[in-house]
């Protein structure tokens, strides 16, 4: 598998992929929440078709079964998301796995199914939702990378610009992002300068 991108945005709306795409996302999420699964669905048509227009690597957010029948390369699985996911049949579609850890026993049933990502959080407070785990750190993600090796490590939560750098500086791979980009008066100026800060020269 080519290496992921190390800017990787989550966003709810195939209009969403098309501004982050547009300004040279390459790695990006798509979750949408509150709404019903017809309109995931046609949300994660649209994304993909986008994504592949350009080159772009799409991931479904906890919607597996949707990510099979839309034939998405991604899905992404909080902890709870996994008690009811049928991993085996996301294998045999060739969908690849991202999975969300925030202690040393959600990491070890991650690292059970073999994931092609692992996504710790939050490293910093976030605003986006309540969070059940306290701020991670960036001394955690060291220990993660350490525990992980070679599977690529995402770091999430409250990141922005001047704090993903230190993110992958401590030993993540790929930084992930959502209000610093979607609540910016600029979404757009904003995303290239997260290219500009997280993709080697």
């Amino acid at each position: 598998m080519a290496a992921l991108d190390p800017f990787y945005p989550i966003v709810d709306s195939a209009a969403w992929v098309a501004r982050l795409v547009g300004v040279g996302a390459r790695l990006i999420q798509l979750r949408v929440k509150d709404r019903d699964e017809a309109a995931v669905a046609r949300e994660a048509r649209e994304a993909l078709k986008i994504c592949v227009a350009a080159g772009a690597t799409l991931v479904v957010n906890d919607h597996w079964r949707i990510a099979i029948g839309e034939g998405a390369p991604f899905v992404h699985l909080g902890q709870s998301d996994l008690d009811g996911a049928d991993i085996a049949a996301v294998r045999k579609a060739g969908v690849k796995l991202g999975v969300s850890t925030h202690d040393e026993a959600e990491l070890k049933r991650a690292l059970a199914l073999k994931p092609d990502y692992v996504a710790l959080g939050p490293i910093y407070p976030t605003i986006l939702k309540v969070m059940a785990f306290a701020p991670q750190g960036l001394d955690r993600i060291g220990e993660w990378k350490h525990r992980i090796g070679a599977i690529p490590l995402v770091a999430i939560g409250g990141l922005t610009v001047e704090r993903a750098k230190l993110c992958l500086a401590a030993g993540a791979d790929i930084v992930s992002v959502v209000t610093d980009i979607t609540l910016n008066a600029d979404p757009e100026a904003r995303a290239r300068q997260w290219i500009a800060a997280t993709r080697p020269a």
